[in-house]
């Protein structure tokens, strides 16, 4: 390993207080490892007369199919016909079906079609710069989009004729209500009706427990009878906690409890620079295992039901591992929500991860002591810019309309940081080097071993996640020898883990779920997905039952709880560290 991997850069240095002058215009991304993926990708083109031929073929193919499409227009003819973007959000009104408007955006998708070919299957470029440059090149092409500009959007054009230009001074208020709070590092319009322990995070509770990185909530129960094992929720460190429990319609908490289960849930610390020191162990010790350590002290001889969310279920599967080898009774179960064991496949993540961008963040994070969470929101918004940015541009800025803020959209601009030195670790450690799935990742100076998991995993992934990828969360079927029960459920990353049972009215999700067997074969996510049955509705019941199936019998509440009015109600104080 090398010495830059051990120590951390001391803070004062040239190179970090230049990157981070440079970070409101890189969004924390760093310029080499996009010019290296560049370089790669131009000098084997440069090298492959074919791949040249293929290119020059392309740009006559797409010339003549965009011909083709004017001679032979007709009224209303689609704007996306004779192009693989067949249902591109940004054509699909009827205006774009209307002459010359139809012309140009034919021309853009053809363009676009090509560049994306041009920019694949070169002989010789590695797989991650091909990733790159194609994913760098579609934020250019987004961005020059005739959907994005007043004179070349039929839509807007007629909406202003229409408004008399009054959807353009909203639209410039709108604009300059957003500058004004990037610039004074204000939190988006709306999100102040969305504050935890008033409008979102009310679930009754107390935090029972405190240390310098985690408050341990523990929620009051509302059946009159509970289950015996506890519920302990880990969520990912690098967002707030209460995404678990929004508004009470929407709240995985407040459904739990309304089943009879008791709740725990760990807090984490927003870190400040002074925090810089804390590390991956330091999450694993003073978080999960302390937490682990209380909840056993007040349910003494009772297994637990450990809960992981995002990376917080990456954390929590190690911990699991390690005590299937230390304090084999301390877990009766283990379930992930959308966590992946394996990062060799992260999805659209792993365009952002090498060993170039890790050492940019680092040298940037040596000078804060943490990545501020607003670093790393231009990253997360470029993986999906055509519907967070570009949209956003058209819908606020031109059409001057208002997105209504929502508690999921609230939460997700209440960022959090991270530490450098615990930051750096699960970069490398994680995604650069998968050391947790090859077997490389040491706990209590031994290697973590995913395969001595020897209970119950329940483990849930999204349909859209880019973040965590649905085939990469399935590799726990091979990583493990236990019994899985996967849930495939519909919805991205957060959205499709808040997914309460549906109410008359709301939107219609579905999941599909299967079981395998200690000691069952193996099945292919491919042929998984086809075998699988789509069932309408929540998966919240589906792993309601599941728990109950692995848990005791409900036991009335008979105990009193000792005096809690000195302890600090839900949902604590490291929720409201800025």
């Amino acid at each position: 390993m090398k010495k830059i991997d051990q120590e951390l850069i001391q803070p004062g240095s040239s190179d970090a207080i230049v990157h981070e002058k440079l970070v409101p215009f890189t969004h924390g991304i760093a310029a080499a490892s996009i010019v290296g993926a560049y370089l790669d990708w131009i000098s084997h083109v440069a090298a492959s007369p074919d791949k040249q031929r293929d290119m020059s073929e392309g740009v006559l193919r797409q010339l003549a199919a965009w011909t083709r499409y004017v001679q032979e227009l007709t009224p209303n003819k689609s704007v996306t016909q004779n192009t693989e973007q067949a249902n591109d959000k940004r054509f699909t009104n009827a205006a774009w079906d209307q002459a010359p408007y139809n012309w140009s955006a034919q021309a853009f998708l053809l363009a676009e079609q090509w560049w994306l070919e041009a920019m694949g299957n070169v002989r010789g470029v590695s797989s991650h710069h091909e990733d790159v440059v194609k994913f760098v090149t579609r934020q250019w092409l987004d961005m020059i989009s005739p959907s994005n500009y007043l004179m070349s959007n039929p839509e807007v054009l007629r909406y202003t004729f229409s408004t008399g230009g009054v959807n353009l001074i909203r639209g410039a208020l709108n604009w300059q209500q957003d500058v004004s709070n990037l610039l004074l590092q204000r939190k988006p319009r709306g999100t102040e009706n969305f504050i935890p322990g008033k409008t979102v995070a009310i679930t009754p509770g107390k935090v029972i427990y405190a240390n310098d990185l985690i408050e341990l909530i523990q929620y009051e129960p509302v059946t009159a009878k509970v289950y015996p094992e506890p519920i302990l929720i880990v969520p990912s460190w690098i967002m707030k906690y209460y995404i678990l429990d929004l508004s009470p319609h929407n709240s995985l908490v407040k459904y739990l409890v309304g089943q009879g289960h008791t709740v725990f849930m760990i807090s984490w610390k927003n870190p400040q620079k002074e925090d810089r020191d804390l590390s991956l162990n330091d999450y694993l010790d003073l978080g999960v295992m302390s937490a682990l350590d209380e909840i056993v002290k007040k349910n003494p001889q009772r297994k637990i039901h450990g809960v992981g969310y995002c990376l917080g279920g990456t954390l929590l599967a190690l911990v699991a591992a390690a005590l299937q080898r230390q304090k084999p009774d301390t877990l009766a179960t283990l379930t992930l929500l959308a966590s992946q064991l394996d990062f060799k496949d992260p999805g659209q993540l792993g365009l952002f991860i090498d060993e170039s961008q890790i050492s940019y963040l680092e040298i940037l994070m040596s000078n804060q002591g943490y990545l501020d969470g607003t670093q790393m929101a231009g990253a997360f918004a470029l993986i999906n810019s055509k519907d967070l940015v570009w949209s956003k541009l058209v819908h606020e800025y031109l059409m001057g309309a208002q997105t209504p803020m929502t508690d999921l959209r609230a939460w997700n601009a209440d960022a959090t940081r991270m530490p450098y030195r615990m930051h750096s670790e699960y970069l490398r450690k994680f995604y650069l080097n998968n050391d947790l799935a090859e077997g490389r990742f040491v706990v209590g100076g031994k290697p973590i071993a995913l395969k001595d998991l020897h209970l119950p995993v329940f483990c849930v992934s999204t349909e859209r996640d880019h973040v965590s990828p649905w085939k990469s969360v399935y590799k726990i079927h091979w990583l493990t020898d236990c019994e899985v029960t996967f849930v495939l459920t519909s919805g991205g990353h957060n959205v499709g883990i808040v997914n309460p049972p549906q109410v008359s009215g709301n939107k219609k999700i579905s999941y599909r779920v299967s079981s395998r067997l200690v000691g069952g074969e193996y099945e292919d996510p491919d042929k998984w997905i086809v075998n699988s049955e789509q069932r309408n509705g929540s998966w919240w019941p589906q792993w309601q039952l599941w728990l109950a199936s692995h848990s005791s019998k409900e036991v009335p509440i008979t105990a009193k709880p000792k005096d809690t009015k000195n302890l600090v109600a839900a949902p604590g104080s490291y929720v409201y560290i800025t």
